[in-house]
């Protein structure tokens, strides 16, 4: 079994989401129907970025670290040239 971490991005309004779980897609689903309340007011939601764990702690340490200052810093260097992009649909 494997464990994802992964990072949404608004529609809406360019926010990032980042969480982690052992079904993406079932996961990505919840998210764009509204099954997730920390989400569902930013609806509908692009898969921009996942990694994929063999061990949920290393899963739950990565997402906890995207989740902090450096780890935005990370996210903004990995993704920089589809982050600088304007009006990505």
């Amino acid at each position: 079994m494997f464990y994802y971490v992964y990072i949404l991005k608004s529609k809406k309004d360019d926010s990032l989401y980042i969480g982690y779980t052992t079904d993406l897609i079932k996961r990505f689903k919840q998210h764009n129907n509204g099954e997730s309340l920390a989400t569902k007011p930013f609806r509908p939601y692009r898969l921009i970025f996942y990694e994929a764990f063999l061990d949920r702690p290393d899963a739950k340490k990565r997402e906890i670290y995207l989740k902090s200052g450096f780890g935005r810093r990370t996210i903004k260097i990995l993704l920089s040239k589809y982050l600088g992009r304007k009006n990505r649909k």
